[in-house]
């Protein structure tokens, strides 16, 4: 089984469970949606000793997390799953990462982003987005979801999406290639 040198963040022991079913880690459990000063400077530390990969739930309180560990600490490394394997089997339960197979967590650590916020060059505006349908239009929401998925970046509204897509280096011709694969489902639905 692989070892990975990051810590791993996660909202919960569940979490943990399953991501030790894919991998050996360490795992740092956030226990809900709120990180406290104390959370935030332990995660500080644990980044300059070993590295940091931020691995939440793909709903509101994830992306939470993720973006307060992301302001505050520079050159954490991402991995993402879709919604759509994050669905509980069974009824009643909540939206996670402990519901994806160990396929998909793997997956998901073999492609991780890490953001460079020290880029002030900003590749994608909010026209490249009106252009390509992902703001602004009716089917807009699933398009931008689909792009996250595709792209591997999680879901963002229109904002949150250029930021990820300047943040994470996405290059013009992923994001055309990306909106082409778009464009082709969307003739096929």
């Amino acid at each position: 089984m692989q070892k990975i040198k990051e810590i791993i963040v996660v909202e919960g022991k569940d979490d943990t469970k399953r991501i030790l079913q894919a991998v050996n880690a360490d795992t740092f459990e956030t226990n809900g949606s709120a990180l406290s000063s104390a959370d935030i400077e332990r995660l500080k530390q644990l980044q300059r000793k070993r590295g940091l990969i931020v691995f939440t739930d793909p709903d509101f309180n994830g992306e939470r997390i993720r973006k307060m560990i992301a302001a505050a600490i520079p050159g954490v490394k991402h991995a993402f799953i879709k919604r759509s394997e994050g669905v509980p089997t069974v009824a009643g339960g909540s939206l996670g990462v402990e519901h994806a197979s160990v396929a998909t967590i793997l997956a998901s650590l073999e492609h991780l982003y890490t953001q460079d916020t020290s880029i002030n060059a900003n590749t994608f505006t909010a026209n490249d987005l009106r252009q390509a349908q992902l703001i602004n239009g009716t089917k807009a929401r699933s398009r931008r979801e689909r792009l996250g998925e595709v792209l591997g970046i999680g879901y963002g509204n229109g904002k949150q999406l250029l930021k990820r897509l300047n943040l994470f280096q996405i290059t013009p011709q992923q994001f055309n290639d990306a909106i082409t694969l778009l464009n082709r489902e969307d003739q096929n639905e």
